[in-house]
């Protein structure tokens, strides 16, 4: 459950902890899952699901985290802690703002100006498990003390020679709300849709650090000083 008029599930972190990470399997309810109504997710369903809640100290408010969000080449280099091979490695490996969808050509990140409710931007990404894609962002709200975003791959996402997700088949939406002055919480929902590769599909650690390296990076917590010790 998201942040939209109910209590959030699952429940906030509490500020300076891990954050509050949950790893949803198909077998638990995935075909029949029918999104919140204020996410905007038409199809029903999903192959794998994680959310993740948490607070953060940011002191530059709402435009602060617009720039954060809209510097798009700043992803490169985003690592994660591999439970495969148990060390740190590289997730995204490359990141460029583009111009408009396919064909778009790159240009610098994204301003604050351009983030504005309703606005639509495209990407291109390189991470080391489904190569490149573009991907879509949608600004759905943006104001002082409410940021929500959602991402949405509109190209076909392969590995190798094998295809892992058709474009719409890798969904996130994101939730940044003003708690007080210098205190925001965030709420992440990320999906794999029902006919995604089981290559890509049901791995639950992988999956958790994987979603909290992108929050780690939109808020800017350095490795160091963070805990691998994510509640699941």
């Amino acid at each position: 459950q998201p942040p939209c008029g109910e209590a959030t599930v699952p429940p906030y972190a509490g500020l300076d902890s891990s954050p509050n990470v949950k790893f949803w399997s198909e077998s638990e309810f995935g075909r029949d899952w029918r999104p919140p109504a204020c996410i905007g997710w038409a199809a029903s369903g999903y192959s794998t699901l994680i959310t993740t809640a948490t607070r953060f100290r940011w002191t530059s408010g709402a435009p602060g985290l617009l720039r954060r969000i809209g510097a798009v080449s700043e992803l490169a280099g985003m690592r994660y802690w591999s439970t495969t091979h148990q060390q740190w490695q590289t997730l995204i490996v490359s990141a460029h703002a583009l111009t408009g969808p396919p064909p778009g050509r790159r240009r610098q990140d994204f301003m604050p100006e351009e983030m504005q409710s309703g606005n639509t931007l495209f990407l291109e990404q390189t991470d080391n498990l489904s190569g490149t894609a573009i991907y879509r962002i949608h600004i759905t709200e943006a104001s002082a003390d409410r940021l929500v975003f959602d991402l949405e791959n509109v190209s076909i996402m392969r590995f190798l020679f094998v295809t892992l997700f058709h474009p719409g088949e890798m969904q996130s939406i994101y939730f940044l709300d003003r708690e007080s002055a210098d205190v925001w919480r965030y709420y992440s929902m990320t999906r794999t849709g029902r006919n995604a590769s089981r290559l890509a599909t049901g791995h639950a650690s992988s999956s958790i650090r994987r979603a909290v390296a992108f929050y780690r990076s939109l808020v800017g917590i350095q490795i160091g000083r963070a805990s691998c010790r994510e509640r699941v």
